[in-house]
């Protein structure tokens, strides 16, 4: 199908970029959309980032890169909203111009650890869904008291920083300013509040709601309520939040799932994340309360332990080998030596080392814990690791929080 002038053939990759005359190599597509498509990009061996290529309306004109910009460049600073480092335009082989934004790169999605445990048949644990919960709250309370409302929460916004060991949100392409609510149609199927559908359909046949200024940034709070709900369940809720059973009763629907999930985990106490659910998902939005209000749920005062498996997923710059060290090497102070000059020989060959411990008691005893210098080391490392033999044993390789690490805090994970 033949584009329009000046369109951008979305097909075509783009092989390199030229940012602030630096080449810059596309590595990958990560995304792409009916505007802008996102590419992991590098220069050189560690420097990575994201780039958002804006594509030009349909009158020609660049509405969403200015959009995008113009939010982004007011919200900087904050540690669970992505970085925005520059602003470019690319000039084409076949002489066409886009603008860009250089993003931080950011890791794994909560979409796609939905997926993950949409395959395990179960939902995630109370340490991920409390992490992924308080990081986002905090960036929506920031976001609320800058006067933005998001508008598109949604998984496939919400990624984890591994430098940083947080999630962070993305995308502020329908973002606006409360009371100036300058795009019609919000948020995305499954994640939208009950008054943004009401608006959207409204709009859709030219229609307003009486007396309204445009949706307040409640509708937030609602779109989290339901990625919380799924992380919890570990079940996709698009089709349960359209059903009639759903509108007339989703208080209901909300303690069914919690009930249900609670004979798998009988001794993990969760009902303070029913109620911050709850909360978030009154059909008035007057009744939500805010993000603050919400910082302050009982929930976030339980001192949760991660998962394995949260620590297989979540990439940090420090790597936990396991199923390496037999005790007996571990109180002849000779062997012990020898093992971390080989475990350090080894692991350098993946990245640069600044440290490296293996606890002779417990917690953590036995385990090797390996910080990098960055997490692009750490998960290279724990690709090439994975399955390898040291000593005739099979090498099992997570992340570990790279603060716990420093503050000396080894958990008993959760098997």
């Amino acid at each position: 199908m033949a584009g329009s002038p000046g369109s951008v053939d979305q097909a075509m990759k783009p092989v390199l970029f030229e940012i602030f005359g630096e080449i810059w190599n596309v590595q990958a597509r990560l995304g792409q959309g009916v505007s802008a498509s996102v590419y992991r990009v590098s220069s050189g061996r560690t420097s990575t980032a994201a780039v958002k290529e804006f594509l030009a309306d349909a009158q020609g004109g660049d509405y969403g890169y200015h959009k995008e910009r113009s939010v982004l460049e007011d919200i900087q600073g904050h540690k669970n909203i992505v970085t925005l480092y520059g602003v470019f335009t690319n000039h084409s082989h076949v002489g066409v111009a886009t603008r860009c934004l250089l993003l931080e790169l950011l890791d794994v999605s909560v979409s796609e650890l939905l997926v993950r445990a949409s395959t395990q048949g179960q939902g995630h644990s109370m340490w991920l869904v409390q992490h992924c919960a308080r990081d986002i709250l905090e960036a929506l309370a920031f976001l609320h008291r800058e006067g933005y409302v998001h508008a598109d929460l949604k998984p496939r916004n919400v990624l984890w920083s591994a430098d940083d060991e947080c999630f962070k949100l993305i995308d502020f392409g329908l973002s606006f300013k409360e009371g100036n609510q300058d795009v019609k149609y919000i948020q995305t199927d499954g994640y939208r509040a009950p008054e943004a559908e009401l608006q959207n359909s409204l709009a859709q046949v030219g229609l307003e709601a009486e007396g309204n200024s445009g949706c307040s940034a409640t509708v937030d709070l609602w779109s989290l309520g339901i990625i919380l709900l799924e992380m919890y369940s570990g079940i996709k809720l698009k089709d349960t939040v359209r059903s009639p059973e759903w509108k007339d009763n989703s208080a209901a629907i909300v303690d069914h799932i919690f009930a249900s999930n609670s004979v798998v985990c009988p001794a993990i106490p969760v009902y303070h994340l029913r109620d911050l659910i709850k909360s978030m998902l009154h059909n008035d939005p007057k009744h939500r309360g805010t993000a603050e209000t919400a910082l302050l749920s009982p929930f976030f005062s339980i001192p949760f332990a991660p998962h394995i498996e949260d620590l297989v997923l979540l990439p940090s710059p420090v790597l936990r080998l396991l199923n390496l060290i037999d005790d007996s090497h571990l109180h002849n102070e000779e062997e012990y030596e020898d093992i971390l000059e080989d475990m350090k020989e080894e692991c350098q060959k993946y990245g640069s080392v600044v440290s490296l411990l293996i606890p002779k008691e417990n917690p953590g005893k036995g385990q090797v814990f390996v910080e990098y210098a960055n997490a692009g080391d750490s998960k290279e490392a724990q690709r090439l690791l994975t399955g390898r033999t040291f000593d005739r044993k099979f090498v099992v390789a997570t992340f570990y929080p790279l603060s716990a690490y420093k503050r000396g805090y080894l958990y008993q994970t959760v098997q």
